[in-house]
C-alpha cells in the first residue's frame, strides 16, 4: 500500500516541477497540482485504506479492556 502511495507522489512531484519550469506554467499551478492531484487524493485514499486496521485496533482494545475487567485488574 505505501509502495503505491510513495510511487504516485513521486509521479505528482515530477507533474509539479514540470508545471513549475514550464514556459506557461506558474508555481500557483504547481502548488495546486500538487495539492489537488496528489496530496488530498492521497489522504483520502489512505484513511480509506487504514479504516480495516483502525477497526481491528478497537475491537482488540474492547477485548482487552473487558478482559481485564473480567478478572478484576484496575485499567491503565
Amino acid at each position: 500500500m505505501y509502495l503505491v502511495a510513495i510511487g504516485w507522489m513521486y509521479v505528482v512531484l515530477m507533474m509539479t516541477v514540470a508545471e513549475a519550469l514550464s514556459s506557461q506554467g506558474t508555481l500557483l499551478g504547481a502548488f495546486f497540482t500538487f495539492v489537488l492531484y496528489g496530496c488530498l487524493p492521497l489522504v483520502v485514499v489512505l484513511y480509506l485504506l487504514g479504516t480495516p486496521a483502525r477497526r481491528r485496533a478497537r475491537r482488540a482494545a474492547e477485548q482487552q479492556e473487558a478482559a481485564a475487567e473480567e478478572t478484576g485488574m484496575p485499567r491503565p
